[in-house]
């Protein structure tokens, strides 16, 4: 894919369905909301005016109520259905304006589809259901036969290519699916609420896998959920729609913290900010930071405990807190064991025990090991309190 530039864009997307699109277009451009369009033309406003980007690898969740348009806007991306106005490229190709059999070649070989329903053969064993859109490409029995072992053996049934889909559970269905669609070896990933109909243990299993597939294949996935805490748990960002139109895109500490509108901010109020808000945005800027062990030293015996001691890089060395053991033998010893370490990623709630028993702040380390900044108790404190807030039903 071509470096620099999103592997998806959808700019101004609109879809109509009923019988005056191009009047309920000039209604929409008048002002007009859908409800109105639809009084006035029978026409309903499924996706409005929707634009956003999707980076390569990236894992890109569309979320909304039922009803909000988020299914129609996945499938107009693979023109399954037909966008009423807009663009949509993908790796600098308007889909949009392509012909039928250009679009049936990239669903074939760059776009790949997980339905809600797993739609598998029940005449097929399981390998067949993963060679047939190879099948349907013409290629040759051999190969497809190896690349659908291949991506049974990624979605964990390598020891199931013989057996029929029926003897399968919900998740084991599911998986075939998923190896159906990666078998094309995808560049983008569509999935349409995949996991919505398994029960709650294996979906919250088939999350886990799926972001562990994730990091392994690196395929860009476009996700489609109506629910919040799963959208949170795989999304790098969101796009939360309602009545068909983008209200918010960001990553899910973004939406968390600075809600776009009234009804974002109702969307994500009961959810655990714990297991979302990580190290980085906790951290502040530490108060005290010295070059050399003398130094830390000296600031401490002038009460400005704890300072922080790095090198030339900002490469962390440790801290010094006034404490019996700052100096032995005359020569002040730095600890780097004395404050927790955290990495920028690390939830809340696996910061809270570090920093609460801790007598010095966590320092947020990067993966060169540099100082970034610090968390401390108080930090903590007022997330906590935050989430302390939620109905209790919600936080149960």
């Amino acid at each position: 894919m071509a470096a620099g530039r999103p592997i998806i864009s959808v700019q101004q997307l609109t879809k109509i369905f009923g019988p005056e699109p191009e009047r309920a277009l000039e209604q929409l451009d008048a002002g007009a909301s859908p409800e109105e369009v639809r009084s006035a033309t029978g026409s309903t406003v499924a996706v409005q005016d929707a634009s956003f980007e999707v980076a390569a690898g990236e894992t890109f969740v569309i979320m909304g109520l039922s009803g909000s348009g988020k299914s129609t806007l996945l499938r107009c991306i693979n023109r399954l259905i037909e966008p009423t106005r807009g663009a949509v490229i993908v790796d600098g190709e308007d889909v949009t304006q392509a012909s039928a059999e250009r679009v049936r070649m990239l669903r074939r070989s760059v776009i790949s589809m997980v339905f809600q329903h797993f739609g598998l053969f029940p005449h097929r064993t399981v390998r067949g259901n993963v060679e047939y859109g190879l099948e349907v490409s013409g290629v040759e029995r051999a190969q497809r036969r190896a690349r659908a072992e291949e991506a049974l053996a990624l979605v964990g049934l390598g020891d199931y290519a013989e057996s029929r889909t029926e003897a399968l559970s919900g998740g084991m269905q599911q998986r075939v699916g998923l190896a159906r669609a990666l078998a094309n070896d995808p560049a983008i990933l569509l999935m349409d609420e995949p996991f919505s109909a398994l029960d709650p243990l294996i979906r919250a299993e088939m999350q886990e896998e799926l972001v562990d597939l994730q990091a392994r294949v690196g395929c860009t996935t476009v996700f489609i959920t109506h629910d919040l805490d799963e959208a949170l748990a795989l999304g790098d960002r969101i796009a939360i729609l309602r009545d068909g139109a983008v209200v918010q895109v960001g990553t899910p500490q973004a939406i968390l913290l600075d809600p776009a509108d009234d009804y974002v901010e109702a969307f994500v109020q009961n959810v655990d900010r714990t297991n979302i808000l990580t190290a980085s945005v906790l951290m502040r800027a530490p108060a005290h930071v010295a070059s050399t062990a003398a130094e830390a030293h000296e600031r401490v015996l002038n009460a400005e405990p704890p300072v922080y001691v790095t090198d030339g890089d900002q490469t962390y060395q440790g801290a010094l807190a006034r404490s019996p053991g700052a100096v032995s033998n005359g020569e002040p010893a730095v600890d780097p064991e004395a404050a927790p370490i955290l990495r920028p990623d690390t939830p809340l709630a696996e910061c809270m025990p570090l920093v609460l028993d801790a007598d010095v702040p966590a320092v947020v380390l990067d993966a060169d090991g540099r100082l970034l900044g610090v968390v401390d108790r108080e930090a903590v404190l007022v997330e906590l309190t935050r989430n302390a807030d939620r109905p209790a039903a919600a936080r149960s």
